[in-house]
């Protein structure tokens, strides 16, 4: 019984999971860091894969 107490504790002062909004895409800013940053980031990583494993298979030859 006493475990279940201490599971069912939520802290005070501390953002909880129903209080969040989804993100408000306002101004061109939060277009830029939540859309377009992330994609450049998946395709500049993407590229940068590609990149490396071109280089193991030259350098296994």
């Amino acid at each position: 019984m006493f475990i279940l107490q201490l599971l069912l504790q939520i802290p005070k002062g501390v953002p909880q999971p129903d209080g969040n909004d989804s993100i408000m895409l306002n101004s061109p800013f939060d277009y830029i860091l939540y859309v377009v940053l992330p994609i450049l980031i998946l395709i500049g990583a993407y590229f940068w894969w590609k990149r490396k494993k071109k280089r193991e298979e030259n350098q296994k030859d």
